[in-house]
């Protein structure tokens, strides 16, 4: 009972739980403690098994902050592999239903184990009201942001989950972080957003930095990397097939004709074991 699998897809870290078989009930304050680096397991998340009546599997994403997440494209891949290497998934491709919808993906597998796995991520849309954006209703495209007096341009997407995409000549660390939070709560963006800077230095190459909301500065995230693929092409920065760079590593994504996304990436398991006694009292302590 209460065991785990934590993996990372290019250093964007998460461990998977099955519903089922835990004993308590991931409340925000759980969530918290267990994805803690200092006083739990440590990660940028958590990824719930579920079930679904639509789909072969269901999917939660927990945020280190207690809240729950739409999508996560390093997220999927690393609950993709867990289905297969843990048993629940007998097939190479399958569907998996999340806040953000249903996403199919397909394993590549190598002796048994799963080293790369493409999701189909859904669709591009740069609408206000579906992002959400405040304002009248519009395509969010090379706008104006003002953060602090500094003007920004940005374009604003939803792949199932909201991103600001602001395009850079130079890519810093500390900016960034300096700026994530701001742009993460500011009031243009009613259900808070993930924020990207991206650095295109080819039509098929862009380099990103990424602040993600809930979560803070990570190394790694898929489904920011197909916001800003999806950016770039609607800006006309790149082509529509692109490789995303990311401190963690690279992604490639493909942006289709009618905004439909597929991302393929790689995914590594770093251990399993069961939650102990000790962990347990105090989670207990928390329900």
């Amino acid at each position: 009972m209460n065991r785990f699998v934590k993996s990372h897809g290019l250093g964007n870290d998460y461990f998977v739980m099955d519903a089922s078989d835990l004993t308590f009930d991931l409340n925000p304050e759980i969530t918290k403690l267990l994805c803690d680096r200092n006083y739990g397991i440590g990660s940028d998340g958590i990824l719930l098994l579920v079930p679904s009546d639509r789909t072969d599997f269901g999917l939660r994403i927990l945020n280190p902050d207690g809240s729950e997440a739409e999508k996560s494209g390093n997220g999927l891949r690393i609950f993709a592999k867990y289905l297969y290497e843990h048993g629940h998934a007998h097939n190479q491709k399958f569907t998996i239903d999340t806040l953000g919808g249903i996403v199919s993906a397909e394993l590549e597998v190598k002796d048994e184990r799963v080293p790369f796995v493409t999701v189909e991520m859904g669709e591009a849309i740069f609408r206000s009201t579906l992002i959400p954006v405040s304002g009248e209703d519009r395509e969010v495209v090379d706008e104006e942001l003002i953060v602090e007096g500094e003007i920004l341009k940005f374009t604003a997407v939803s792949v199932g989950n909201p991103h600001c995409v602001v395009f850079m000549d130079e890519l810093d660390e500390g900016y960034i972080k300096l700026l994530g939070p701001l742009i993460e709560n500011h009031e243009m963006f009613p259900n808070r957003i993930n924020l990207q800077l991206a650095k295109p230095v080819s039509r098929d190459r862009v380099e990103i930095l990424i602040w993600e909301r809930g979560a803070g500065y990570t190394l790694a995230s898929g489904s920011s990397s197909c916001a800003v693929a999806s950016a770039c092409v609607k800006n006309g920065l790149t082509d529509r097939t692109v490789t995303i760079s990311m401190p963690g590593g690279e992604l490639d994504i493909e942006i289709r004709e009618d905004w439909t996304i597929k991302m393929r990436g790689a995914v590594e398991e770093v251990a399993a074991g069961s939650l102990s006694k000790d962990m347990l009292d105090r989670i207990e302590s928390l329900s």
